[in-house]
């Protein structure tokens, strides 16, 4: 693995740091996203390229619009039309679909004419467009919406669980949160709903943990839908190295999978930890810290 970079900006310019918070890729881009596979999309002058971990425009800016690179290829827009780019900026799927997601678990969600189908690293069909709208496949299912309701098929285009919901999430360790009328719940891999529909809103689960919504505030269920954090949080984030962003009384901490704080509530804005440092905001500024609660980087304007 390489070393991770972080963006920062600085003058309006965006550029890169390492985990020490040493500047290596100097801040000259209008816009900048993160590193995905060694390649961080870049924006000068209305045009989307990408540069490698030194710098260099790998794939210089020409696009209209593109996205992050995953499964090794990247989405791009091209005269109106969406198709995908390999990590040498060819195009390897050509723009014929008129919208599309990013590659995941080597399928692709596609468009054609209004109805969403799937295809493979080669462009070819292998679900054809046929449903009101498709969503990424995770542990072998995708979830589709035919009439307004939404069930979730199999990557031979099997209907296992038929659409009966109102909204669904993917599935992540073996739960998907779906949506009753307006409250969610979870279903396992056979459609049957395990945890009741309770919640005014829930996330897919990482770590043994998922968000949820009660009223106004946020906490987090276990794989059994008991609550284990209570919701007492006004904002939070997913859990990311064993630590979330809560936010309570207008500022952000983090807390750990007990649902301990270990980085008291200070921040006026706060970030999921990413390999090691989190993006947090004070009075405006960005920086960031490590678990140990020390400033790597602070933005000086």
């Amino acid at each position: 693995m390489s070393t991770p970079l972080f963006r920062i900006v600085k003058n309006g310019q965006y550029g890169f740091i390492d985990q020490t918070g040493k500047i290596v890729i100097k801040p000259q881009f209008d816009l900048a996203w993160s590193f995905i596979d060694e390649r961080a999309q870049i924006k000068i002058d209305d045009k989307y390229g990408y540069i490698d971990k030194t710098g260099k425009k790998i794939i210089p800016p020409q696009f209209r619009l593109s996205f992050a690179f995953s499964n090794g290829l990247a989405l791009v827009l091209i005269n109106y039309k969406y198709g995908y780019i390999n990590p040498r900026g060819q195009v390897v799927i050509k723009p014929q679909f008129d919208e599309a997601l990013a590659f995941k678990n080597g399928l692709a969600a596609v468009s054609i004419d209004d109805k969403w189908g799937y295809i493979d690293f080669t462009g070819r069909l292998v679900i054809k467009p046929q449903y009101d709208k498709a969503l990424h496949f995770n542990e072998g299912l995708a979830a589709v919406e035919i009439n307004n309701r939404w069930g979730y098929i199999n990557a031979n285009n099997h209907l296992v669980i038929p659409p009966e919901f109102d909204e669904t999430l993917f599935f992540s360790q073996g739960l998907a949160a779906v949506r009753v009328g307006d409250k969610y719940g979870y279903i396992n891999k056979s459609g049957k709903l395990v945890i009741q529909p309770q919640f005014d809103d829930a996330w897919e689960f990482t770590s043994n943990l998922a968000v949820v919504r009660i009223g106004e505030k946020w906490g987090y269920i276990n794989p059994n839908g008991e609550i284990v954090i209570a919701p007492e949080f006004d904002k939070v984030t997913k859990f990311s190295e064993g630590l979330a962003a809560v936010k309570v009384k207008n500022k952000y901490g983090y807390i750990d999978e007990k649902g301990k704080v270990v980085i008291p509530p200070k921040f006026d804005l706060g970030l999921s930890f990413t390999d090691g440092l989190a993006l947090v905001y004070i009075d405006g500024k960005a920086n960031y810290i490590n678990q140990q609660q020390e400033f790597i980087w602070q933005q000086e304007n």
